[in-house]
C-alpha cells in the first residue's frame, strides 16, 4: 500500500466502460517523515469518496482489480481503498 494525498480531480469526457461510475483522482505519494517533499504522481480509482487534500491509501496492479467483484475485469492499476484519519511515525 502506498500512502498518498489526494492534489486534484481528473475530467475524463470518454473512458472505458467498465469505468463509468468511478470518480478519478490525482494522488501524490505522501512522506510523513518529510511532508514537503514532492512524491510521485499517479491516477486512481476512487472507491471511497475521498476528496482533495484528504491523506489516502492507495493500491496497485492486481490488488486495484479486486477492489469489487463487479469490477474485477476493470483495466485498473491504483485505486484508493483506505482514507486516513491520522498518521503516526
Amino acid at each position: 500500500m502506498i500512502l498518498a494525498r489526494v492534489i486534484g480531480n481528473v475530467v475524463s469526457t470518454r473512458k472505458e466502460d467498465s469505468l463509468i461510475g468511478f470518480k478519478i483522482l490525482m494522488v501524490e505519494e505522501h512522506d510523513p517523515k518529510k511532508p514537503d517533499a514532492e512524491g510521485a504522481r499517479m491516477v486512481a480509482v476512487d472507491t471511497l469518496g475521498a476528496g482533495r487534500g484528504d491523506l489516502v491509501l492507495v493500491v496497485r496492479g492486481g490488488a486495484a482489480r479486486v477492489i469489487s467483484e463487479a469490477h474485477k475485469n476493470a483495466p485498473l492499476d491504483a485505486a484508493i481503498v483506505g482514507i486516513v484519519d491520522s498518521a503516526g511515525i
